[in-house]
């Protein structure tokens, strides 16, 4: 299987991209509105893999060239790029492409983090709006620490909730998942449940931002 991260070259984007060529044999393609930077990020990748004898290949395309040659696109954007994102792409992806978002969207204040609900329901229905009609979408890894992830030395041990109205999407984000050692999927119904989820991650970051050593905190579901 193929998997692109469009904004492969970011905080989540690099968690994902590490974790997938450490743990699992599928190809990763890191993609970025700039090529160059996509290759650069792509070596680094690859750099810190041949440091733990891992002799891995790690493309490094544009985010549209990424997304043409994938079976999974994860879409490792801000929340106000996943538009625009979908956009650049809808010529290269179809109905056997899985699309799939982990963005939230959030605003900041005084007291913390909020999170900021669009008109869509949620980023993730957003994402579902702006993709071509047979392309299914899937929420996944909303909540999961960036930092935490991209450690290879670092356990993980914790979940992350998929939505999606495609139950062979759902079954492909879930297996793909659970091959990274340390993560579990948990099925949390369909997209209409995407908001509930997305609040979870700005829960998370005051959590950590107001309790000493919780920097790196996750979810686990029991």
């Amino acid at each position: 299987m193929q998997i692109a991260l469009l904004g492969g070259t970011g905080d989540i984007g690099e968690g994902l991209a590490l974790r997938f060529a450490y743990d699992t044999d599928h190809d990763v393609i890191v993609g970025s509105r700039e090529e160059s930077r996509a290759k650069s990020k792509a070596r680094e990748y690859e750099t810190e893999l041949d440091s733990r004898g891992l002799d891995v290949d790690v493309q490094g395309l544009d985010n549209a060239a990424a997304a043409a040659t994938a079976d999974v696109v994860v879409l490792a954007v801000p929340a106000y790029h996943l538009s625009d994102t979908v956009e650049a792409i809808d010529a290269e992806i179809d109905s056997e492409t899985v699309l799939v978002t982990p963005a939230v969207g959030m605003q900041r204040d005084e007291d913390g983090f909020h999170y900021n609900r669009p008109g869509a329901g949620s980023v993730t229905e957003l994402a579902a709006d702006a993709a071509p009609d047979d392309v299914p979408v899937v929420g996944a890894f909303h909540n999961l620490p960036a930092a935490r992830l991209a450690n290879l030395d670092a356990d993980l041990g914790i979940d992350t909730a998929v939505v999606g109205d495609d139950s062979d999407a759902v079954d492909t984000v879930t297996r793909l998942t659970e091959e990274v050692e340390g993560l579990r999927a948990v099925d949390a119904g369909p997209l209409a449940n995407a908001a509930e989820i997305e609040a979870i991650t700005p829960l998370l970051i005051n959590v950590a931002k107001n309790n000493d050593g919780m920097h790196d905190l996750g979810v686990r579901f029991r």
